[in-house]
């Protein structure tokens, strides 16, 4: 299972009743965050998601509301005890900005590792269980959204390994993928396990025009978390000079992928109700909620 909070739900710039957009996940006693504007560690504060566990940060690019609240977390994470290398992901053409940012916490008690991603194919790595892709996308700077997919172990066939006279000991290794000698034979996983079973997958999107490649890309997630800068449709030329999107570009994303959930998040802060828009959003994507500050769900495997 993967637990998950919307730390805040806010574009451009924090407003009394919004925190700026992040996303905080929670998976095997390790956490990941998405993006980190001013103010991001109070939420965190309030939610009690804690800092030591942190091992990656995710950036979808260096625009201030995404990435200002960086070094005041990196000092908070350091004052928590953490000594293992922590790793910064960001869009290409990145490192020098955030080189730049860190020159405020020099004396972190660990090393931060850089990971830029590749600005014209989805850049692929693995952590702790999860699968994480990152897409670059549409924005007046180079940006990414961001997958994670979390595999489902497949189901292990008892009567398969009891015909084969495998011993118990060894279930759970070939169960976890690896072959097994016994008795001057081996035994591969193949033989024992059942069918790929359905994971979890959430992917979380700010920042961009709906281009057609993010179709694909978050297609039949569990929790698509997409921005929503501007709730009325009559906003689409001042969406399409600012690179953000719709309400309904948003829903009409999760309605063609086969999306579960949708959370809106990033709005303007011009957009003092959005619940104003909800009804009409629905009626292209029923399952839509607005995002609010420290919104959480725990998502398990079917």
């Amino acid at each position: 299972m993967i637990d998950i909070t919307l730390l805040g739900c806010g574009g451009s710039l924090p407003t009394p009743n919004r925190s700026l957009t992040s996303l905080f996940l929670s998976h095997n006693g390790k956490s990941i965050l998405i993006d980190c504007g001013e103010g991001t560690q109070v939420s965190m504060k309030i939610a009690h998601t804690g800092f030591k566990n942190i091992d990656i940060i995710c950036l979808t690019h260096v625009h201030a509301d995404h990435v200002a609240g960086l070094p005041g977390l990196l000092l908070t994470i350091g004052n928590s005890g953490r000594v293992d290398p922590l790793l910064l992901v960001a869009p290409t053409q990145s490192k020098d900005i955030l080189t730049g940012l860190l020159k405020l916490c020099m004396a972190l008690p660990f090393e931060v590792r850089f990971l830029e991603c590749n600005e014209n194919r989805v850049t692929q790595f693995h952590h702790n269980g999860i699968d994480i892709q990152a897409l670059p996308v549409e924005h007046s700077i180079p940006t990414v959204c961001y997958s994670f997919n979390i595999s489902r172990k497949k189901k292990f066939n008892v009567n398969k390994a009891l015909s084969l006279n495998i011993p118990k000991t060894y279930w759970s290794i070939l169960q976890s993928g690896d072959n097994v000698e016994f008795k001057g034979t081996t035994y591969t996983p193949d033989m024992v396990l059942g069918d790929d079973r359905k994971g979890i997958k959430i992917c979380y999107c700010t920042d961009t025009r709906p281009i057609p490649e993010l179709n694909n890309f978050i297609y039949n997630s569990d929790l698509f978390i997409c921005e929503g800068m501007y709730g009325d449709d009559a906003e689409l030329s001042k969406a399409i000079q600012n690179k953000h999107m719709l309400f309904s570009e948003a829903a009409h994303l999760s309605q063609n992928s086969n999306v579960k959930e949708l959370w809106l998040t990033h709005f303007s802060p011009s957009l003092s109700d959005p619940i104003i828009y909800l009804d009409k959003t629905q009626e292209i994507f029923k399952n839509t909620i607005l995002g609010e500050d420290r919104l959480s769900t725990t998502l398990k495997f079917e």
